[in-house]
């Protein structure tokens, strides 16, 4: 099995910054691509930011030059660095990674999710 398990979300005004962290446990043997999805009221969840394992990242266009992603490979962790922050970043934050187990099974976990509010 494996889980992950993020923290880090929050309230936090306009302008400001939050760092959201995912991090992955379990019978893990290697780890692909690791993501940040998000998904705000009565809206479809849609990709913020994705990285692969060797550190390329690619994001939304709406959160490019706001938002970092980055990882820690020994940590088995993704974080997301999101600064000047707009009240339409206010959605539920969940990570993705697509795992592969040292019983070869090939799972494409999620995370439960962290709210992330942002007033005006």
């Amino acid at each position: 099995q494996v889980q992950l398990v993020e923290s880090g979300g929050g309230l936090v005004q306009a302008g400001g910054s939050l760092r959201l962290s995912c991090a992955a446990s379990g019978s893990i043997f290697s780890i692909d691509d690791m993501g940040w999805y998000r998904q705000a009221p009565g809206k479809q969840r849609e990709l913020v930011a994705v990285i692969t394992s060797g550190g390329r990242a690619n994001y939304a266009d709406s959160v490019k030059g706001r938002f970092t992603i980055s990882r820690d490979n020994f940590k088995k962790t993704v974080y997301l660095q999101m600064n000047s922050l707009k009240p339409e970043d206010t959605a539920v934050y969940r990570c993705n990674a697509v795992v592969t187990t040292w019983s070869s099974i090939q799972y494409n976990s999620w995370g439960q999710g962290t709210q992330v509010t942002v007033s005006s």
